[in-house]
């Protein structure tokens, strides 16, 4: 989960890169069509068969990638018009609180710790993103709006393919989630853009490496195996430790200012990462 969240940082400043080259579905279907076929290779080489899903599960797993295409429109979308570590930084530390709230209705049941550990998350997430001077309205402000699209659409997808993989395995799962994605954007693109071979450079192909196979076949399949196995709560507020690294790699990659208060908020989130997933204390 570790790599896999690191895989998620780095992202967000690939994707900033790669939306010079391609509208906005285009990376999208290129995005999922390039994660289905590596996945389904790799299936393929350790001869493995996809199970067909019963229809209730089939059903899931559309909903699920009708929401992987919302979220990943307006995850370039944010990206293109505003600064790519805000927008890690600003997703993950509000994704986690969405999921917490989704599931505490649905099961009634929650830790101490896990509030706890949701708290001290936030309160990471509030001083990053320097809140408590600007004022809780700048959340709603421009490209904002767009990540909060982004954390309550990846809400909702974290709860949702935690019930559709209780009972069907989980890597058949992915891929599917992943081949009807692309079938979905394929309904949206623009032909000529894509076929346009002068917009395969170096600099585009190891950004979307890092966009599709880093963030999308390791560090998304890791989430989507890892959800319904150690809980959609717990898997969730892994996602604590991306805003450091999303900051990080945009003050790297694209010189975006790097400040005391990000260091701060990302070591908070450390901690809610490890009080969320603390076993709980017997009585």
């Amino acid at each position: 989960m570790a790599l896999a969240m690191f895989s998620w940082g780095i992202a967000w400043s690939n994707a900033k890169v790669v939306n010079e080259y391609f509208s906005y579905s285009n990376l999208v279907f290129l995005r999922y069509l390039s994660s289905f076929l590596f996945l389904f290779i790799i299936f393929s080489i350790r001869r493995k068969t996809i199970q067909w899903p019963r229809f209730k599960t089939f059903i899931n797993i559309t909903i699920v990638s009708f929401l992987y295409y919302i979220y990943n429109i307006f995850f370039f979308l944010g990206t293109d018009v505003g600064e790519a570590g805000m927008g890690g930084v600003f997703v993950t530390t509000t994704n986690p609180i969405i999921t917490f709230t989704i599931i505490s209705m649905i099961d009634k049941v929650i830790h101490k710790k896990q509030i706890i550990g949701i708290c001290i998350g936030a309160l990471g997430g509030c001083i990053i993103l320097n809140l408590f001077e600007l004022g809780f309205s700048s959340m709603f402000i421009g490209e904002n709006l767009y990540f909060l699209i982004c954390s309550i659409t990846w809400g909702i997808i974290t709860v949702v393919m935690t019930y559709g993989q209780k009972d069907y395995d989980s890597i058949s799962y992915i891929i599917l989630c992943y081949m009807i994605t692309a079938i979905i954007s394929s309904c949206f693109i623009v032909p000529s853009e894509i076929f346009d071979y002068s917009k395969y450079d170096f600099r585009f192909f190891i950004n979307f490496f890092f966009v599709s196979i880093g963030a999308m076949c390791f560090g998304t399949s890791v989430y989507m195996y890892a959800a319904p196995r150690i809980g959609p709560i717990e898997t969730s507020v892994f996602i604590f430790t991306v805003p450091f690294i999303a900051m990080g790699t945009a003050y790297i990659i694209l010189d975006e200012p790097l400040k005391l208060e990000v260091i701060v908020g990302g070591l908070l989130g450390i901690l809610a990462v490890y009080l969320v997933n603390s076993k709980p204390s017997r009585t």
